[in-house]
């Protein structure tokens, strides 16, 4: 039998997470002694050893044993949150084409939920997008074969496949019937950054999400903007509505082009001297003009962090609807000759100490979208808490000191799976854009109190 390339570290940390919960809180009772740990270390690697023997030669199909393997490693993981997880190879590729801002795939960022696939936002302009899927979607099925059992990673490799090809999924959507819709795997190329013109007067930029280029492609569309508005023109509107997130330097950065000084973000893992803060730099690119921030539930992580730094700075009006509340920091540490494994080391916190972890961004405006759908849309079981597993909130006294230990999170907590939708998004009508409406409204307003303050 081939012998397993693994060191005992790694088969050691694959097994103690993977579900020995009872032995797990036993343990925590008394604290042990170094060699007492040391010992039931061992321990656990031999039942670890012997239950993927088992798996081996036992399982009613075969199984290589490097999938077994892996299977455990994510398996550890994905207990411990909802955004840690195994990469291996081939999706650590993709992952990294991803946030250059270009990927192959149907563009949509998914989480897992209790066992089902949940859509966190899709992205513009992809064939998610144009299909109609909708933030608090959920994938039941892939091609007619549930995903229940399987992990995100493995979900996510089935809806991959090569360009131009088909993959049907199978929908439910709060209140509606479920509904299939056949989608055509197209090469994803983000435009994360767009501009157009919605009033002369007010200059509107949308980000979908944070990529390498991100920054450099807001400068141009302020510059752009500049050039082309009228003398009058009253402020921005930063559209960051379903905006899954991204890279964190990315967020930083563009937060820091709106303020002047101060805190933008900290960022606090375990150990309190690894703390780090990102503070901004001198210079505001639209000299000082209003910035309404638009948000909605699909507003995530990088997104969060923006609207949460230009709020607490009262640099920007946020408005909209309560954001996801993905307060976490992950980190990709990629194995050498494989894969990678995606861990979250840290929670962030905004300028004035909030934690947003399974909260959100409260708007300081809540602009609801202006029909009654939205409503039997959203609910409270779209958002970072509702996820298994989820990194619990923290109390605001308590967020000032990384030395105080979380609460226990929502493990095992049940979420009520969305109601059947009574109609297809082909049979979606058309709405206008009640929140943008609203806040060129508030940027008018806020340029003229301006002006008549100068």
């Amino acid at each position: 039998m081939k012998r397993f390339g693994l060191t005992v570290s790694t088969i050691l940390l694959a097994f103690l997470c993977s579900g020995f919960a009872e032995a797990k809180e036993k343990t925590q009772k008394k604290e042990k002694s170094p060699e007492e740990q040391s010992a039931l270390v061992y321990k656990y690697l031999n039942v670890f050893s012997e239950t993927l023997k088992r798996a081996q030669t036992d399982y009613v199909e075969e199984v290589p044993e490097d999938k077994l393997i892996e299977y455990a490693i994510n398996g550890m993981l994905s207990s411990l949150d909802p955004h840690s997880s195994y990469l291996d190879a081939d999706t650590f590729k993709d992952m990294r084409e991803q946030t250059k801002g270009e990927f192959g795939g149907l563009g949509i960022e998914v989480t897992m939920d209790n066992g089902w696939i949940k859509i966190i936002s899709p992205i513009d302009d992809t064939p998610a997008f144009k299909a109609g899927l909708q933030a608090g979607d959920y994938i039941t099925h892939i091609d007619g074969t549930t995903v229940l059992g399987e992990t995100l990673t493995q979900a996510v490799e089935k809806m991959r496949g090569p360009l131009k090809s088909k993959v049907k999924l199978t929908i439910r959507r709060k209140n509606k019937e479920p509904f299939d819709v056949t989608l055509v795997r197209d090469n994803i190329k983000i435009q994360s950054v767009k501009t157009e013109e919605k009033d002369p007067a007010v200059g509107y930029i949308r980000i979908s999400s944070f990529s390498e280029t991100t920054t450099d492609d807001v400068k141009k569309a302020i510059d752009k903007i500049q050039k082309n508005s009228p003398e009058k023109l009253y402020g921005y509107i930063l559209d960051l509505r379903n905006n899954p997130g991204g890279l964190l330097e990315q967020a930083v950065s563009v937060a820091d082009l709106f303020l002047n000084e101060g805190e933008i973000v900290s960022t606090r893992p375990r150990r309190e001297d690894e703390m780090q803060r990102y503070n901004a730099t001198k210079g505001d690119i639209t000299n000082n003009k209003p910035i309404v921030v638009l948000i909605n539930e699909g507003s995530a992580s990088a997104a969060e962090i923006v609207a949460g730094a230009l709020q607490d700075h009262k640099r920007a009006v946020v408005v909209g609807m309560r954001s996801f509340g993905k307060g976490s920091v992950q980190t990709v540490i990629p194995i050498t000759g494989m894969g990678a494994i995606r861990l979250t080391t840290a929670r962030y916190y905004t300028p004035s100490g909030r934690s947003i972890q399974a909260k959100g961004i409260e708007p300081d405006i809540e602009i609801p979208p202006g029909h009654v759908e939205y409503y039997a849309l959203r609910s409270d079981d779209f958002a970072e808490a509702t996820l298994p597993n989820a990194l619990a909130k923290q109390d605001e006294d308590k967020t000032k000191s990384s030395k105080n230990k979380s609460p226990k999170g929502n493990k095992g907590k049940k979420i009520k799976e969305p109601d059947p939708f009574d109609e297809k998004p082909s049979d979606e009508k058309k709405f206008e854009d009640y929140q943008l409406d609203r806040a060129i409204d508030i940027i008018k307003a806020m340029g003229i109190y301006h002006e008549k303050q100068e």
